[in-house]
């Protein structure tokens, strides 16, 4: 079995239903993962990515914030949820496919501005956050599982536009690294799309901020396709929609994708 498997932080399923709509279209991935969805679960146009084939959605919501939805076309059964660092957020959801993996679709926090738990309460959230993920995997040992989302970091230095300029900003601030690399290697993940693309600077944000994004490319690689090591060999055909950042009325995020033969 070949599925292909794709992450966005879509930014409002809601508000950016015709764009989801039109990556499901044009690039047609077996599987979905969204994040930042910004709805309840039953407020997600579900009707208009069924018309497209992608019947089978597992989710968790709430009004206005957070959010985590996957979308497929392959039957999948929802092995639920769990609340790291107990901030009562919508942030992660689990699915199973019939051929027995795992996708585990994660939204970790963004962590505010200010990268200091002391005066920043948002910081001391995330860090927390990628703290229960690490012990739970410690003890979950995952096995034929992928885990994809927004993870909010980016942890090599070609995942940033300036390695330099960023260390003391939140998303590549050494802490922030030394926490995901922690959570990744308790589960002992490894990272799909560099694995696939070992070598150069590779984004999957870039802010709103700026008035060309593109012509500036001042972004960051925050969204992740991981798996396990029995799985891992058979993932491959990593790629980082890019043109989708420059859609009408766009996430900041792009679409992450990769297939698998399982």
């Amino acid at each position: 079995m070949s599925f292909t498997l794709a992450t966005w932080n879509i930014n409002s399923v809601r508000l950016r239903a015709d764009l989801v709509a039109k990556l499901l279209t044009d690039e047609a991935p077996d599987v979905l993962c969204l994040q930042e969805c910004k709805s309840p679960v039953d407020k997600i146009p579900v009707e208009v990515f069924q018309a497209l084939g992608y019947g089978h959605m597992v989710a968790r919501g709430q009004k206005g914030y957070n959010g985590v939805a996957i979308l497929s076309k392959l039957p999948i059964r929802d092995v639920g949820d769990r609340d790291f660092a107990s901030l009562g957020h919508a942030r992660h959801v689990a699915g199973q496919l019939e051929n027995g993996v795992t996708i585990h679709n994660f939204y970790v926090p963004a962590g505010g501005d200010k990268p200091d738990r002391e005066v920043n309460e948002k910081f001391g959230q995330k860090l927390d956050y990628l703290t229960e993920m690490r012990d739970w995997f410690h003890g979950e040992r995952p096995e034929k599982s992928i885990l994809v989302g927004d993870l909010n970091i980016a942890p090599r230095e070609d995942d940033v536009w300036s390695h330099k300029q960023l260390l003391k900003v939140v998303s590549h601030t050494p802490i922030e690294v030394e926490h995901l690399g922690e959570t990744q290697d308790a589960g002992r993940w490894v990272d799909i799309t560099r694995q696939d693309i070992p070598e150069g600077q590779l984004y999957s944000w870039w802010s709103y901020r700026a008035k060309d994004w593109d012509a500036a490319d001042k972004g960051r690689r925050l969204d992740h396709i991981w798996a396990t090591p029995d799985i891992s060999n058979a993932g491959h055909s990593s790629r980082i929609l890019r043109d989708a950042r420059g859609w009408e009325k766009p996430s900041d995020h792009a679409p992450v994708f990769a297939t698998f033969d399982l």
